[in-house]
């Protein structure tokens, strides 16, 4: 059976820039090698550029393929990815070429903007199987509004970051109390979706590092909150590690990168922001955590590749959805 990269393949990226940033704040604050952020930034910029040119090539000689996971109910959501890890790889390259970083900027953010519209479209007209639920529907709104934001600050673009920041706040609430009435509700998750879970983290520490990025001075109350929440995310993850892992390891746990490395920016930007006491062994020990979750993630993916596993079947044919 051929195998095709799928879409959540840009999942990578999102851990390996995120991780990168942590590696940049770290140089900066506690005086680590800069080439160590560096290196891993151009292998997200690497990585980045064969999953452009193969997803573009599927819906030239697949498109069939391309089309089944545009219209599968869990796996369309990652189609959001390109867009959004694009906006992620304008600030990797921002410090050796404003201008392309500029064009990736508006490239990643408008198409983010574009599939969110599309794919919420989809889901206003109603009709979905509430058992498809996961936390991939926090990724078309919550993740590209949050990444947006954080990249249209770096770019200098402080109104249109708050506009993004307001988007992703207001969608990730909405969305939240719909994927835990799913978890609590419904079904236990299928062990393939499991890993999904691992997005749950993501939202409110992406969210505290854009709202980091719109406000100056020691965080304040509401940063508080967001990371507080964050940390339970963490913590609750933890707690479900037995019965995330009864599904052996697969390129889906990419899903845990992202939202890791977001956990560990935050803690380092409070302290960097003047926060010390409790936040100071937290930033330590967070980015030791997220280090080792994407190194680990990471050896585990290089060793599938070698042995031909990694890239999944390729779906057959469109599933019809109206959602």
């Amino acid at each position: 059976m051929k195998k095709i990269i799928p879409a959540s393949f840009f999942g990578m990226i999102l851990g390996l820039v995120g991780l990168g940033n942590v590696w940049r704040v770290g140089a900066k604050m506690w005086g680590l090698p800069h080439v160590v952020g560096e290196m891993i930034m151009a292998v997200a910029v690497f990585i980045w550029i064969l999953l452009v040119v193969s997803y573009v090539a599927k819906w030239i000689m697949a498109p069939d393929e391309a089309r089944a996971e545009l219209a599968h109910p869990v796996l369309c959501c990652f189609v959001g990815l390109a867009p959004v890890s694009t906006a992620l790889i304008a600030l990797a390259v921002a410090p050796y070429n404003a201008g392309i970083a500029i064009a990736l900027f508006w490239i990643g953010s408008l198409g983010q903007l574009a599939f969110a519209l599309f794919r919420t479209g989809q889901l206003w007209k109603g009709g979905r199987d509430p058992n498809t639920t996961t936390p991939v529907l926090y990724l078309p709104t919550v993740a590209g509004s949050f990444v947006s934001s954080i990249a249209a600050t770096a770019f200098n673009h402080p109104e249109l970051a708050q506009l993004f920041f307001g988007a992703g706040l207001f969608s990730w609430l909405a969305i939240e109390s719909i994927v835990l009435h799913r978890l609590y509700i419904q079904e236990s998750l299928p062990k393939p979706l499991r890993p999904t879970l691992g997005i749950q983290l993501a939202p409110s520490v992406v969210g505290c590092a854009a709202y980091l990025g719109l406000t100056t001075g020691k965080p304040d109350l509401f940063a508080h909150m967001l990371l507080g929440y964050g940390l339970m995310q963490g913590l609750m993850l933890i707690r479900l590690q037995g019965w995330l892992r009864e599904q052996p390891y697969s390129a889906a746990y990419w899903a845990f990168t992202f939202g890791v490395t977001a956990l560990a920016y935050s803690c380092m930007r409070f302290v960097d922001r003047g926060m010390s006491g409790l936040y100071v062994p937290l930033a330590e020990g967070s980015f030791v955590i997220a280090n080792l979750v994407v190194g680990w993630i990471f050896i585990r993916s290089i060793v599938l590749l070698l042995k031909g596993s990694l890239i999944p079947p390729a779906l057959q044919a469109p599933k019809p959805s109206t959602a």
